[in-house]
């Protein structure tokens, strides 16, 4: 974890260009420069797997994992329900500028400390001495729920989207809750399969998959306007939606969250730093330009569909589940051309998943390697062969597939768990920010970094991400509908599973990992 000794100056440990011959000779074999060997050094991290990520690969990988434009259209339901088209479109541009601030200030800390731990690692450097171990073992878990959930999610809209294309096709086919679950163990045992078998080829994937992401936004967007009647354009710029918040502001802010979940988790470059060529320097401008690239793709989608929706409570109560599969058929009035636009959404959620899982397996790969979870050498043992965390990547499927059989007792069940991925991933993005913004204000010295925004810029970048994050981090947990709608069922119950997953965590560090996790 990089912690640095009570007798060394953090000063010195900033500056130290030092590596050791052990780390120097695998600057060949790993695809290693000079930058990449030092800072692993420096972290006291082996080099276990190949640098095959480059530029534009990883600049795939954080672009079809986000899937931001395929993403707002599972979610602009609940934009459109609370905030209507106006509230939608506006929080959609506060969310896109919200989160290049964020990755922003969390490319610039990657670029200072390059580990696939991330949110965890950063902690561990830059927080109070004192609470620096707490703090990144909690985050270090909270941040594993966060990516674990975003796996078994991922591939729930994947697998819900087949049974969305059933249902528009044949009358017959009754919508069944395992049918999704075994829907969703195929795409999770997909994904393994490739992060597995095609673990050296990894990177190439992640350049197909830029490409379908690109061409895809295309091939949907054009032919979806084209063809659709369109609303005016004063309706869809001004006009806002309260389902009984009494406060239409508040409505707007619930609604965020559409925009919020397709941003969420370009940090999964962060985790993927070890096998990404002069990390450093190419991390953080990925994650900027990631945002930056995908928010823009985001927001476009998101007009479309103000301008392309029609009828909006024929398309939010269609029986598919899905109203961008209503908006498709609406546009075109054809099943084929609707089936071939949903199986474009279809493909990359599942690209998607094979992305996320291994990212998720990344970041409990490094965790486990600080003796973070329970047999933690075996869980961080790295193929030899492969040259990839094997078994970190079947215990995520493995518990993937656990969640996913939640899913057949109870919908609502699976979406509490699931919707936990916003409030852990959030959270962990504000204690490694705060720590950072604690050095900047009280002048103790930072790692050096390749991506520095320097003292007052970067503060204030901090200081705007901050505030967004806390904003975001809140609304999480509010119920999606407001009194007398809410109920037992409706209501959002993600804050209690936080708790619990807060409290275990401390609670398991005090008895476990105060004395095994490094």
């Amino acid at each position: 974890m990089a912690l640095p000794s009570k007798n060394e100056d953090y000063a010195t440990a900033r500056m130290t260009d030092e590596f050791s011959s052990d780390a120097a000779s695998s600057l060949d074999a790993k695809q290693s420069n000079h930058a990449d060997v030092r800072d692993m050094a420096r972290m006291g991290k082996p080099q276990e797997m190949q640098r095959n990520f480059r530029f534009f690969t990883m600049f795939g990988f954080t672009a079809i994992l986000t899937a931001s434009w395929e993403g707002i259209l599972s979610t602009a339901a609940l934009g459109l329900g609370n905030g209507g088209s106006a509230g939608l479109l506006y929080t959609n541009l506060a969310t896109w500028i919200g989160f290049i601030a964020v990755y922003a200030s969390l490319g610039e800390q990657g670029s200072m400390a390059p580990t696939s731990g991330g949110q965890y690692h950063w902690v561990s450097e830059f927080a109070p001495r004192k609470y620096q171990k707490v703090l990144s073992y909690i985050v270090g878990w909270l941040g594993l729920l966060g990516w674990q959930v975003g796996v078994a999610f991922s591939a729930f809209l994947a697998g819900t989207q087949i049974q969305g294309l059933l249902v528009l096709n044949y009358e017959w086919y009754g919508y069944e809750r395992w049918h999704g679950t075994l829907l969703m163990i195929a795409v999770l045992s997909f994904s393994v399969l490739c992060n597995i078998v095609l673990a050296q080829k990894l990177h190439l994937v992640e350049g197909v998959a830029l490409t379908l992401h690109i061409l895809g936004f295309f091939c949907v967007v054009i032919p979806v306007w084209a063809l659709s009647e369109k609303a005016p354009s004063k309706e869809v710029w001004t006009t806002f939606y309260d389902p009984g918040w009494g406060n239409q502001g508040l409505s707007c802010l619930i609604g965020i969250v559409a925009s919020v979940a397709p941003l969420l988790g370009a940090d999964a470059a962060a985790h993927m730093a070890e096998e990404l060529q002069d990390a450093a320097y190419v991390l953080p401008r990925i994650m900027v330009i990631g945002v930056v690239f995908n928010g823009l793709l985001m927001f476009i989608t998101c007009i479309m569909i103000c301008y392309c929706i029609g009828d909006l409570e024929t398309v939010l109560t269609t029986p598919t589940g899905y109203p961008f599969i209503a908006i498709f058929y609406n546009a075109t009035q054809s099943f084929a051309a609707t089936n071939t636009l949903t199986a474009i959404i279809i493909i990359l959620s599942m690209l998607s998943n094979i992305t996320i899982m291994a990212g998720s397996s990344r970041q409990l790969f490094a965790f486990a390697r600080d003796g973070g979870v329970p047999f933690s050498r075996w869980v961080s043992h790295v193929s030899p062969r492969l040259e990839v965390p094997v078994n970190a990547i079947l215990v995520i499927c493995i518990v993937g597939i656990i969640i996913s059989l939640i899913n057949i007792g109870s919908t609502v069940a699976f979406n509490v768990v699931t919707s936990l991925g916003t409030g852990t991933l959030t959270i962990s993005y504000i204690v490694c920010l705060s720590c950072v913004v604690w050095r900047r204000l009280t002048g103790k010295p930072l790692l050096p970094s390749r991506f520095d925004m320097g003292k007052t810029l970067g503060l204030i970048v901090n200081l705007v991400a901050l505030g967004w994050l806390w904003l975001v981090f809140v609304i999480a947990f509010f119920p999606g509908v407001p009194l007398p709608l809410l109920t037992t069922l409706s209501m959002n119950w993600s804050v209690l599973v936080f708790g619990v997953v807060a409290i275990f965590s401390g609670v398991y560090f005090a008895v476990w990992g105060r004395k095994n996790y490094a």
